[in-house]
């Protein structure tokens, strides 16, 4: 995709709402996205003890690997893991703004994998390549949008992947 593309341009733009008014625009339409389109998510995260932490206890995943350093020191890791759930949303936040946010509804997670563990200090990224669109069946005027996200460390080295699938307007 090249910056100078009318394709990148629609990934976020200025509309005019009012003489010298603008509202930032942001997320594709159906017709916006092309199957093997890659898009390098940014800003990156740098994973936090307090994100690990609060994100574990409010998902109610207590396993002490993921919130007692003590224990996790004791295991073959060495130190705390940032809890899965925890790395999913957060790659899953990262995607929306140049996938879904435009998007009516998610339709589902599949193929979700968990490739290598992500500890406290680490930063990561994500990237999304479209994998298939087409018109909805059951739905005038929408369509689904299918996305292959990977969840990235600083050092090239995948930890997640996962398929999503969701409605968009036509």
């Amino acid at each position: 995709m090249s910056v100078e593309g009318d394709h990148y341009k629609a990934l976020s733009k200025l509309v005019e709402i009012s003489p010298g008014r603008y509202r930032e625009d942001h997320g594709l339409s159906f017709a916006d996205f092309e199957i093997g389109d890659v898009y390098e998510h940014r800003p990156g995260r740098t994973i936090t003890e307090t994100d690990n932490m609060w994100m574990s206890l409010v998902c109610m995943n207590d396993h002490p690997l993921h919130i007692n350093s003590e224990y996790a020191g004791g295991t073959e890791f060495g130190a705390v893991l940032v809890s899965s759930l925890v790395t999913f949303s957060i790659v899953g936040g990262m995607s929306l703004a140049s996938t879904s946010n435009k998007g009516i509804a998610n339709l589902g997670w599949d193929k979700v994998r968990l490739l290598a563990p992500v500890f406290v200090g680490e930063t990561i990224y994500a990237e999304s390549e479209v994998i298939a669109k087409r018109r909805s069946e059951s739905r005038p005027g929408q369509g689904i949008v299918t996305v292959k996200t990977k969840g990235v460390k600083a050092s090239g080295e995948i930890f997640l992947s996962c398929e999503r699938s969701f409605l968009i307007e036509i």
